[in-house]
């Protein structure tokens, strides 16, 4: 990561592969008693915790989590069609699944490290109580994917003292909810202002405030369905919004652009996964942003994508008239490099070939210097400032059972923008107004998330919070099959979905090391 977590932390070599494993261990280098005494030991320890959030085979942001983990009616893989996880065909013996899971539990267990044998007396100033208090909120965010993904899951809150102890079963949705809201409302309260930090790799005070946000949400959604929730997602978007640290890049590509070239920008990008290196050399901390999601090309030197993802025809549609992020988001071309000359340039597509089109929001001949054929240094947003102004507009919805001037004005910022215009000047080219009431209001921001955030990894949580996952891909599996042509089989994975997909299965390595642990429904 450019910055901050580049260090593998020494804490590493204690952690586990899966919660039950990490059961079966003990450290056998240095005891923690011995650790987590200065300021750089915990520090190195915080890296170590981050840097979960990057697997390097792929399965956490540095890929999974933007591809094929977020498999929605946004996009399909190219030729293929049956068994693979791409087109929703997989079961609990997975090994992306099995290594997901062992990542995420990782994390956790560095997290409970730190935070249960950090000396707090070396904690003397407001920088270094920070690192503890992102070890906090880490801890409660790799649970919250852990729940998004998995549901029910157990829930581990301290280092394991000895390898006689039991593995622990699932804990209600409630419990762990509970625990990922009090962990992050604790971190709240330590760590850093954007500002201070001077990156937004690490966490600060608006990125909590900003995820707890989304928490809410999903607690006010499916499964749980605790509306009353949706107050406190309003809170926590407007403590964001009222911080005055952010706002809208005025130029919608920029974002993505800013991701290639390796600029750190504060105002818009609120929380991201910094990436660091490209493979070339000793790191093993970079990802495949604009690689796996990326505009077909077969030139390194221009940047290298096999094409592998493609787009539907409904999210090319989704896009009105107007809206510059369709040909942006949707790469209208693609690279060909002539035989006899060795030159690449761009191809454009017929208004005809809408399938064929690739993601082009993370384009990799932005990026500089020495450039791999598969990996890169490119960030992956996890939180934008867009989806505060939008999870805004959505609990206002909710909370007052219709939309207000607030919540019409939080989503047609977003739409501004998206029209190349100025965010804070109304505009009757784009604006919405009298929607009608909260249904309509809803339909409008769901369509507008799904613009706005294709291949950022949200299409599919968000559709599952809705409760309306299944259907939709249902949906977009026969519509796909229908117009698709020769590409029909795009539609693959919707048909393939059923309820049991809401969550991913317990993998069957956890099953066969913890006596406690139960399967999830039709799995």
């Amino acid at each position: 990561m450019k910055k901050y977590i580049s260090a593998f932390a020494v804490a590493a070599a204690m952690l586990c592969s899966s919660c039950s494993d990490f059961l079966d261990k003990e450290p056998d280098f240095l005891t923690p008693e011995n650790y987590y005494k200065t300021p750089e030991q915990i520090e190195s320890a915080l890296n170590g915790v981050y840097n979960r959030l990057i697997d390097p085979n792929g399965r956490m942001y540095s890929k999974a989590l933007y591809s094929y983990f977020a498999i929605s009616d946004e996009a399909f893989y190219k030729n293929i069609s049956i068994n693979n996880i791409r087109v929703m065909q997989f079961d609990a013996g997975s090994l992306d699944i099995g290594r997901f899971w062992e990542v995420l539990y990782e994390g956790v267990s560095r997290a409970n490290f730190l935070i249960a044998y950090v000396d707090e007396s070396t904690l003397d100033t407001p920088a270094k109580k920070a690192l503890l208090g992102e070890a906090y909120f880490l801890r409660g965010y790799y649970y919250f994917l852990l729940t998004s993904y998995f549901g029910e899951v157990p829930l581990k809150l301290t280092p394991t003292e000895s390898p006689d102890e039991k593995p622990l079963p699932k804990s209600s949705l409630g419990d762990i909810y509970a625990r990922i809201v009090s962990d992050m409302k604790t971190a709240e309260e330590m760590v850093l202002d954007i500002e201070t930090l001077g990156s937004n790799e690490r966490v600060s005070k608006t990125a909590v405030q900003a995820v707890l946000a989304r928490v809410y949400l999903k607690m006010a959604g499916q499964p749980l369905g605790d509306t009353d929730r949706y107050a406190d997602a309003l809170t926590y978007a407007n403590k964001v919004i009222s911080s005055g640290s952010h706002s809208l890049n005025p130029d919608y590509k920029q974002i993505f652009i800013n991701h290639s070239q390796d600029i750190n920008e504060l105002q818009e990008c609120i929380w991201e996964v910094g990436m660091y290196g490209n493979k070339i050399g000793t790191e093993d901390l970079a990802g495949s942003v604009g690689v796996e999601n990326g505009i077909l090309c077969r030139d390194v030197n221009v940047g290298y994508s096999g094409g592998a993802m493609q787009i539907t025809k409904r999210l090319y549609d989704s896009f009105e008239e107007g809206d510059l992020r369709r040909d942006w988001n949707i790469a209208p071309y693609y690279y060909t490099t002539d035989a006899t000359t060795g030159v690449t340039s761009r191809t454009y597509y017929t208004d005809k070939q809408i399938y064929n089109r690739n993601p082009g929001k993370w384009r990799r001949e932005y990026e500089t210097g020495e450039k791999a054929q598969s990996y890169n240094s490119t960030n992956f947003p996890i939180m934008r400032y867009s989806d505060v102004l939008l999870m805004k507009a959505e609990a206002i919805n909710a909370v007052k059972h219709g939309p207000d001037a607030e919540a019409y004005e939080a989503l047609n910022q977003v739409r501004r923008r998206g029209w190349g215009l100025d965010p804070s000047i109304p505009s009757a080219e784009c604006d919405l107004d009298n929607l009608g009431g909260e249904e309509e209001f809803l339909e409008a921001i769901r369509q507008e998330r799904f613009r706005e955030f294709c291949f950022e990894g949200q299409r599919k949580l968000d559709l599952i919070r809705w409760g309306i996952y299944v259907s939709t891909m249902n949906d977009y599996g026969r519509e796909a099959a229908a117009d698709g042509g020769s590409f029909s089989y795009a539609g693959n994975s919707g048909k393939n979905v059923t309820e049991r997909n809401v969550v991913f299965p317990i993998p069957n390595t956890e099953l066969t090391v913890n006596k406690y642990m139960t399967q999830n429904p039709g799995w």
